[in-house]
């Protein structure tokens, strides 16, 4: 098995700065187009929370998440009961590298890394966080990850149904994003996607200087993160390009990222998820209350928010498109322009949005329980560097078998409303 090779461009998105998230600073410099504004403050949530929030399971307070809150847990809250995974799990697992050997440090860095690719998946008007058991009533999604997810998924649906675009199904998890259009009827569809989980190690003294302790993602989450559709409040999330002819750089939209990336590149759309948490809610009323990120106090210390107070596994997103002559590389952009742009950034009776500037993702969690704790005690807590799913125990899930750098059909008629 060949080790993966990451570019130079995707080092970038993968900073190895612990916040993982796009400075608001750094956006504002290099834009004058977008307006970017801190985070949102977050919303309390009284009383117990309503199914839709929860997202099912049994409705009653399930079991803790070992470090975070043990008492009061109301119904819903917790994390949801353990469902057993429906296939032999050491099938699919095999050595790492074809070797077994161990992943390496990840020092001087202060966080443990572990990282995979995904292919494309399904294109779907579904969110089965926003609007759950309603197909057809999204924007346009481009979801990887499980197969099976659409606008009826749940935590247990995900783990009983579905293969996996990423790996294989011992990440049965769902991941989506705004499908990427070219102006010209068609979807395209990314040639893949690298996702990145980071943390400090539970040992580590940072855990209780950035808030309680750091800990496991519970089963049964869900958030998104990215551009607030609610707010129009943007940060976290940043354009890119790879290739032999581009420039990288952090740009805040796809047409100042268009300019610097000729065909014959990739155009990457990067989000950092949140690392901070409550410690109790699996989900919120706007689906990210419960979860946040940190900001840098007076005294130069990254903090948790004071109502977020348990470190969890953050999640670096970079989707990676062909470039090809219909991505317009002006450099200017006004309503109209017949350029590549985001499902979401042209809604139903709102102004349109100039060209990637509400990218967004979402996530549902439904990792194999076990296979989940084994790159959380190796790679995140022993502080390793680990890759295409090096599990960092000498073992390794296995590849995709259709695996590709490139997306098979790259292009895809955007489905009828």
């Amino acid at each position: 098995m060949n080790k993966i090779v990451i570019s130079g461009a995707m080092i970038l998105a993968a900073s190895t700065a612990y916040a993982a998230v796009v400075p608001a600073g750094v956006i504002k410099a290099i834009t004058s187009k977008v307006t970017v504004i801190a985070a949102p403050v977050t919303a309390k949530l009284n009383g117990v929370l309503p199914p839709t929030i929860t997202g099912g399971g049994t409705g009653k307070a399930i079991e803790p998440v070992p470090g975070a809150v043990t008492k009061g847990l109301l119904p819903g809250q917790g994390q949801l009961e353990k469902i057993a995974s429906n296939f032999d799990v050491k099938k699919l697992l095999v050595p790492s590298w074809g070797s077994g050997e161990i992943a390496s440090t990840g020092r001087p860095d202060v966080v443990g890394a572990f990282r995979f690719m995904c292919s494309a998946g399904q294109v779907l008007r579904d969110d089965p966080i926003v609007f759950p058991g309603q197909p057809g009533k999204s924007h346009l999604h481009q979801f990887f990850g499980n197969t099976a997810a659409n606008a009826f998924s749940t935590y247990g649906s995900l783990r009983t149904k579905g293969d996996s675009t990423c790996n294989n199904i011992l990440n049965r998890s769902a991941y989506w994003i705004p499908a990427m259009l070219d102006g010209k009827g068609k979807v395209v569809r990314p040639d893949y996607v690298s996702i990145y989980y980071k943390r400090l190690p539970e040992s580590s003294p940072e855990c209780q200087q950035m808030g309680k302790a750091c800990v496991a993602l519970p089963r049964g989450m869900r958030y998104i993160f990215g551009y607030n559709m609610a707010t129009g409040e943007a940060d976290h999330f940043y354009f890119n390009c790879d290739g032999p002819t581009g420039k990288p750089a952090w740009y805040p939209d796809i047409v100042a990222a268009a300019k610097e990336c000729p065909v014959g590149n990739r155009l990457g759309a990067i989000v950092a998820g949140p690392n901070c948490w409550d410690g109790k809610n699996l989900n919120s009323a706007d689906h990210r209350s419960h979860v946040g990120y940190p900001k840098w106090n007076d005294r130069g210390q990254l903090r948790c928010p004071d109502n977020l107070p348990y470190v969890i596994p953050t999640f670096t997103l970079g989707a990676w498109y062909s470039v090809d002559e219909n991505l317009d590389r002006s450099g200017e952009w006004s309503p109209g322009t017949s350029t590549w742009s985001l499902a979401s950034d042209a809604m139903p009776g709102m102004p349109v949005k100039r060209p990637g500037s509400t990218f967004h993702a979402d996530w549902m969690g439904a990792w194999d329980d076990e296979t989940m704790k084994t790159w959380m005690d190796n790679c995140i807590n022993k502080l390793l560097s680990c890759s295409g799913g090096d599990l960092g125990n000498g073992t390794q899930m296995r590849g995709d078998p259709n695996f590709d750098w490139v997306a098979h059909p790259r292009l895809v008629d955007i489905p009828g409303a």
